[in-house]
Parts: C-alpha cells; structure tokens; sequence
C-alpha cells in the first residue's frame, strides 16, 4: 500500500533560514534548500543512502516535548566536547543519571545526550 523505500521525517521550525545555519554551519550537515520550493522555506537535511528529513516553516511552531531527529555518533565524548566548544549545551532530565558532559552511560544501552536547535526540538546523539 505505501511506497516505503521513498518515506521520510519531517518536522517544524519557526524560521527556515535560523534552521539552514544552524544545521548547516553549526552542526555541519549537508542541508540546503529544497529545489523548486526555495520560496516556501523547505530545507533538505540529507543524511546519506537516499535517507533525508523535511525541515518546514511553522511560524506558530511548538517544540515537541520529543525527540525528533537522532544522529548516530562514534565517539560520543567527541561530538560532545565539539557541540560543547561550538555553543551547544546539553540537556538533562531528571529520570537519567548524566555524566559531567550530560552523557548518559549506564542501562546498558547505547551512549546517549541530548541538545535543542535553535527552535527547540530535540536532538539526540546515540552511540551504539
């Protein structure tokens, strides 16, 4: 019934070029404009393999109170001291124990931390 080999993610920001610096730049992914669409604010995070997300303008836009868009790391420590070093601060929740970089190591999962983008979504960085 559905054409699963061309699905994708999609979320929200309030301001698309905010959004283009910040995973462009900040983060230093490939995002750009989506071609033809440049005129309604619709950004292309591509992520590799033919796998991207849809970043869309919402300018009453809420954060979800979720995480939307997980980016797997091989070095968790790594790309915590370089999101930490370009700006970035790490979250915290209370029902996890966090180490002093706001890593969480222990559950016997993967590596995980979390930070916000500029419109508040959640990002996580796992390393398995």
């Amino acid at each position: 019934m559905f054409d699963t080999t061309r699905a994708f993610g999609s979320f929200a920001v309030p301001d698309p070029d905010t959004a283009l610096e910040f995973y462009g730049t900040t983060l230093g992914l490939d995002v750009r404009p989506v071609p033809g669409m440049e005129g309604h604010g619709l950004l292309q995070i591509d992520l590799g393999g033919d796998h991207g997300v849809l970043v869309y303008p919402k300018p009453d836009h809420v954060p979800a109170v979720f995480t939307v868009l997980n980016l797997p790391v091989d070095d968790i420590d790594a790309a915590v001291d370089e999101l930490l070093r370009r700006g970035i601060t790490m979250l915290r929740y209370e029902e996890f124990r966090h180490d002093a970089k706001g890593i969480v190591r222990e559950g016997g999962g993967p590596l995980v931390a979390w930070f916000t983008d500029p419109a508040g979504n959640v990002i996580g960085l796992i390393q398995e």
